[in-house]
């Protein structure tokens, strides 16, 4: 058997076919094994081909992306990158898919090397050969051990929850765990684009007891409410008299990550120094690591996702092996325990 990673591409455009398989066959551990123009043939060949994972366009003549996300993921489960419109509408459809079960997206935009190697990078980290399992289980069944004690109530005056790569979904099996009576303000930060985090809010914000706002410059950090960072900027706090104030300012272009984990946890360590309970989850790099600790020298607590459950164990190892994590935990595990703080 091959040890590249296998892929098929998936799009009714017989340019972008050529354009995404130039992309990937650059990068010598990546195999293009097959196309299809259409969400009903990807479905035939998904089974037929076996591929280690698949790229996937959203609107399709005879079967949409989303649909064949879906029965994918019901079939033959294989880790499925889509490429989203950059609109609002695309926005929404790409968290659709997503809620069916893709792993990770991109934006179609004008492709030029950098887009190339961040295509690759995507394609090796989902890839089952370079990881663990392809999405993390809605329900992890784990052996039976030791109960975990719950938090300290009173301890803590913020939340904040760091993410990227399978972070939406995580973001929302986790917040959708939280009870209406959460009495914390919780801070989300997780790699995505200005286009998409509206639509992202709104989705959390009618899923959740809790209530999810996209944060804009001077929100007044209030118990209970959850605030996204926007996409393509930062989110910081300060304070202003008594109260403890969001700042969203634009993000740099010498900054990798627009929002970024690190720049938010650094902030909030500065404000609330021991009283932050930070969450690093799912996502690709190293994203949250200096935040940690940052939050740590000041008192703070830091959890993160266990390997088993992560789409990409990058982001919590990066924590976990600097010594960081106070306690690592399967995804179903942290909502329920959060919930604990009320």
């Amino acid at each position: 058997m091959s040890s590249k990673v296998r892929v098929l591409v998936v799009d009714d455009s017989s340019f972008f076919q050529q354009l995404i398989c130039g992309m990937l066959s650059s990068e010598p551990r990546i195999e293009v094994v097959g196309r299809a123009a259409d969400g009903l043939s990807a479905v035939k060949e998904v089974h037929r081909l076996e591929p280690d994972v698949v790229t996937m366009d959203v609107e399709m003549p005879v079967m949409d992306g989303i649909t064949a996300v879906r029965r994918i993921m019901e079939e033959r489960p294989t880790p499925i990158v889509m490429f989203s419109a950059v609109t609002r509408e695309g926005a929404k459809a790409t968290l659709d898919a997503l809620d069916a079960g893709a792993v990770d997206f991109l934006q179609k935009l004008p492709v030029g090397a950098d887009e190339s190697n961040e295509l690759a990078k995507r394609v090796l980290m989902v890839s089952s050969k370079e990881r663990a399992p392809a999405r993390p289980p809605v329900a992890p069944v784990r052996p039976q051990k030791k109960e975990v004690a719950p938090p300290r109530k009173g301890k803590y005056q913020l939340v904040a929850i760091g993410a990227s790569t399978g972070g939406p979904a995580a973001v929302q099996k986790l917040l959708s765990e939280l009870p209406a009576s959460f009495s914390l303000p919780v801070l989300v930060i997780v790699h995505m684009p200005g286009s998409f985090t509206p639509a992202y809010a709104q989705r959390l914000n009618a899923q959740c007891k809790v209530r999810v706002k996209e944060a804009v410059d001077g929100d007044v950090l209030r118990p209970g409410q959850v605030y996204l960072a926007p996409g393509g900027k930062q989110m910081l706090l300060e304070r202003r008299g008594r109260d403890t104030v969001i700042k969203v300012i634009e993000g740099q272009a010498s900054q990798t990550y627009k929002p970024s984990v690190d720049i938010s946890f650094g902030s909030a360590a500065g404000i609330f120094s021991s009283g932050v309970l930070a969450v690093v989850l799912t996502g690709m790099g190293a994203d949250g690591r200096q935040g940690a600790r940052l939050l740590k020298q000041g008192g703070s607590s830091i959890w993160s996702q266990d390997e088993s459950s992560c789409v990409v164990y990058g982001m919590p190892q990066a924590v976990e092996k600097a010594g960081l994590s106070d306690r690592v935990l399967p995804l179903g595990e942290i909502g329920p325990l959060l919930g604990k703080l009320v």
